[in-house]
């Protein structure tokens, strides 16, 4: 009896070590909340054809937005995109996202080392994150009419065509726009004003807050991704953008036909770096799948149709061999080094300089 009962249990061993795997196969979902406009056309299709796993994918336009999504929790999301410092580095912190299993990530040994060595600032020993788009924060505009609003001269090369009401007065009839994130506007200002862009004084805050009020009233909108379109058809002259978005707006017009023509600086005081990454939020339903699409994304024929069509420079040095000539060789996607030396990232903040910070923007938004 004890002998039929033992041959009774290692079956039905068997049968659960067995059946174990099946249980543990993720189903052929993923679900992916992304910026918007930041893929090329084909990507998802390429990835479901090659993996069978079908793609939802949700868009955003702020680091806010995405921050609010992964703290409320059960976001259902696989693979989120966060913006190096200060966001990814607070959530690294917080606990929000899933280590990163390289073993599964075959195609980790073509990133740039230059840049894993940045984002770890962020994330250290680049534990959680695999970098994905790189690009500065500058402004785009429209040629010929600023410079037909503009005295003759004027150099076209600074944070005060944002910030200076002198040429904001010029300018407001045609539309000028900030990004709707303190964590942007509010260095820009500080760079503009000959201060640290990276400082966390309360003080220095007041004063980039007191310039961005200041230009509050010259605004024809606060908003993260509306101006692309805006910009590509000439109903603004003016945008302060994600580099990478103002390519987007420039190539755009040119499709278009418009006889819209736009130029794209970074200013010559300094601009925000921004690293975006690809994470798997520490709830993810499909966390596998999150890793074979990472792992797809970073594949350098991927990756560099991605930057070929967004105007956004990649992580991959393999792929910079599949980018577009043109702009490999655009110094706004690719900045020289004299250029990217100037470039910074924003740190992360105390709780307290937080609130103070969110509070000083609402009161730029709002024009209190």
């Amino acid at each position: 009896m004890r002998f039929r009962i033992a041959i009774c249990l290692i079956a039905l061993g068997l049968s659960i070590w067995s059946a174990a795997p099946a249980r543990a196969a993720e189903e052929k979902v993923l679900n992916v909340y992304n910026w918007s406009d930041y893929i090329a056309p084909d990507t998802l299709q390429k990835f479901t054809a090659e993996t069978g796993i079908k793609v939802n994918y949700d868009v955003y336009d702020s680091n806010e937005v995405l921050a609010a999504k992964l703290q409320a929790g059960d976001s259902g999301y696989d693979v989120v995109f966060p913006s190096a410092s200060p966001f990814l580095a607070q959530q690294v912190k917080a606990g929000l996202y899933r280590e990163i299993d390289r073993s599964q990530i075959p195609n980790w040994s073509g990133l740039d080392p230059a840049v894993l060595k940045i984002l770890a600032v962020a994330d250290p020993s680049n534990a959680h994150a695999v970098p994905y788009m790189i690009s500065a924060t500058g402004i785009g505009f429209n040629i010929d009419k600023v410079k037909a609003l503009l005295p003759p001269g004027t150099k076209l090369d600074s944070w005060s065509l944002l910030f200076d009401p002198a040429i904001l007065a010029k300018l407001k009839g045609c539309g000028v726009t900030f990004l709707d994130t303190p964590t942007e506007v509010f260095p820009a200002a500080l760079a503009y004003l000959g201060k640290d862009p990276t400082s966390q004084s309360l003080d220095d805050l007041a004063a980039a807050a007191a310039v961005a009020s200041k230009a509050r009233p010259y605004l024809k909108y606060i908003h993260s991704s509306k101006y692309i379109n805006d910009l590509a058809n000439g109903d603004i002259c003016l945008a302060h953008g994600f580099v990478g978005d103002l390519v987007q707006a420039r190539n755009r017009a040119k499709e278009a036909g418009k006889d819209v023509h736009i130029g794209i600086i970074i200013p010559r005081e300094g601009a925000v770096l921004g690293i975006d990454s690809m994470a798997i939020p520490i709830d993810a339903p499909h966390p596998n799948n999150a890793l074979k699409f990472i792992n797809f994304i970073i594949r350098p024929e991927i990756v560099s149709a991605i930057t070929n069509t967004v105007g956004y420079a990649n992580a991959v040095i393999p792929a910079r061999a599949l980018v577009k000539p043109d702009i490999l060789t655009d110094p706004v996607i690719y900045p020289p080094e004299a250029v990217r030396a100037k470039e910074f990232l924003v740190p992360p903040a105390s709780p307290q300089y937080e609130r103070a910070r969110t509070r000083a923007w609402i009161k730029v938004k709002t024009g209190l």
